[in-house]
């Protein structure tokens, strides 16, 4: 498995957790390896081919640069799955599966919601910059508060997700400058959760929402500091993606039938977080 996530990234230890448990359940050996540069991920998947692995899972947040080396795999007969980003482009490149969300849609269901929750002017926090996922996130949301006939403006910021505490002071600066944003929107659990400390120290009123979670994410939910959350399943991309490759091993199977695996999204909110809190501790959620 190869994927984009950064070190530290809480969200990736969820997706490597399915893989691992969907692995040891088959009795397959997993090498999992990442890198957030995508001609580095590309290499990471030239590394795979020479390897003479039995399968390889891929992300692709950035199809143009990663595409090719995914297709030189499927060309040389490896079986290859996608996961999490590339969602538009996998088939296009060899791959035979995919499971994640569509971002696009995801963003739309984020921006009717911010659009009832009153919103008029909210920040799309974009951590990747080049990632064609969290602009579709950020591109969503503003087509779904048009669409629910709300009054919202969706403004993008652009940080460096690897370094929060560069975050937590570029948010907290444009919150002090601005005082008519009303909701932050992160795109993942931790720069969301640096996002609240920006507001707080900014003196601003403005909610925060995000996508993804993670334990910390849960509890955050769970005493009103986050509004609500948009989850993809990370634990289950990794699963499947790992289940995926078994089953073509075993008996040529294919799953999806050509058509993307939705494992997201969903909403998690105050309303039913206790549904999946002990799995969020358990590293599962």
């Amino acid at each position: 498995m190869v994927s984009h996530g950064a070190p530290g990234d809480t969200f990736w230890d969820l997706v490597r957790t399915g893989a691992e448990d969907a692995a040891a359940a088959h009795n397959i050996e997993l090498r999992y390896s990442s890198d957030p540069q995508a001609p580095n991920q590309a290499n990471l998947v030239q590394s795979a081919i020479d390897a003479g692995v039995d399968g390889i899972a891929v992300t692709l947040p950035n199809a143009e640069a990663l595409g090719p080396a995914a297709k030189k795999a499927a060309d040389e007969g490896i079986n290859v799955v996608g996961l999490n980003a590339g969602m538009v482009e996998y088939a296009n490149y060899g791959i035979s599966s995919f499971f994640g969300q569509d971002e696009s849609v995801a963003g739309q269901a984020a921006g009717e919601r911010l659009g009832g929750d009153g919103a008029k002017h909210v920040l799309c926090v974009i951590h990747e910059q080049g990632n064609s996922s969290q602009e579709a996130r950020c591109a969503g949301a503003k087509q779904g508060a048009r669409d629910a006939g709300a009054d919202t403006e969706v403004e993008t910021i652009y940080v460096n997700g690897m370094d929060l505490t560069s975050v937590q002071s570029t948010l907290q600066a444009k919150l002090d400058q601005d005082d008519s944003i009303d909701w932050v929107l992160g795109l993942q659990a931790p720069v969301s959760l640096v996002a609240v400390e920006a507001a707080s120290a900014a003196g601003s009123q403005a909610r925060i929402a995000t996508f993804d979670t993670n334990a910390e994410l849960v509890d955050a939910i769970a005493d009103g500091s986050i509004a609500w959350a948009i989850d993809q399943q990370p634990y289950l991309q990794g699963y499947l993606a790992v289940d995926a490759l078994w089953l073509a091993k075993r008996n040529g199977g294919v799953i999806g039938g050509g058509q993307p695996v939705f494992t997201g999204p969903s909403f998690v909110s105050k309303d039913n977080v206790e549904l999946i809190a002990d799995a969020a501790k358990a590293g599962l959620r």
